[in-house]
């Protein structure tokens, strides 16, 4: 097994090898120039970047470094390489309110990368729920739901038991004081009583689309079967 060590951090370059996928650079916490280093090291080994929480410094120079970066100011999401979507079924991300869109396009930009094809379902929360029902048939035609919310976290509850598909509830940190920064949305999500509903941390849009592309792929062992038989995977 290959590690990089750059003194400040160990680059796991070999973990598209293990799971399928390449390590993701977390941003947040970082310097700009320690984002970069790690990043620079990925692109020397041919290894496409998804860098959470990349401030627009980070965004700028990698941009005047490596040419070919994407960057989505609103959910903070920087992208180098990745695959062209080959998963054949789709992620439906769908959020609350105007307020979720930072942290759901965390989601949809994620399973992107990673070689899902994703929809962006918008301002359906449950105060106007005749919106999410406008919506619904093509909130069905996924494979597997993201569904983010804030406030009382309500909406993967009412999707669950709307659909017949796997829902990733992803609950936001959006919501006045009794919110307390998103737990209030956890705890309703975790206390859930509609099944098929499985739960990732406060504004873990990376998580959450993480998972949908997994689950949107089919079973893992289909990537090692694959591998065995000599086919290239998308990483």
């Amino acid at each position: 097994m290959t590690d990089h060590d750059l003194g400040f951090a160990v680059l796991d370059s070999e973990r598209h090898k293990r799971t399928g996928y390449p390590e993701a650079v977390y941003c947040r916490g970082k310097t700009t120039e320690q984002a970069l280093a790690i990043i620079s090291s990925m692109r020397e080994q041919n290894i496409p970047v998804l860098a959470t929480g990349a401030s627009v410094e980070i965004a700028e120079q990698a941009g005047k470094l490596f040419g070919e970066t994407t960057y989505d100011p609103l959910s903070k999401i920087l992208t180098l390489g990745g695959p062209k979507v080959w998963a054949t079924g789709l992620v439906a991300v769908v959020c609350a309110g105007t307020s979720d869109l930072p942290v759901a396009r965390e989601a949809l930009l994620t399973a992107e990368f990673y070689g899902s094809k994703t929809e962006l379902i918008a301002d359906v929360g449950v105060a106007g729920i005749h919106r999410l029902f406008s919506r619904l048939e093509d909130i069905r035609k996924a494979r597997v739901i993201v569904a983010a919310a804030g406030m009382e976290g309500a909406l993967p509850s009412v999707i669950a038991g709307l659909v017949s598909v796997p829902v990733i509830a992803l609950p936001t940190s959006v919501g006045y004081g009794a919110s307390f920064g998103g737990l209030a949305a956890l705890l309703g999500m975790l206390n859930s009583c509609a099944p098929g509903i499985s739960v990732v941390n406060i504004d873990n849009g990376f998580g959450a689309g993480y998972l949908a592309n997994l689950i949107n792929q089919g079973v893992r062992d289909t990537l090692y079967r694959s591998d065995l038989q000599g086919n290239k995977l998308p990483f």
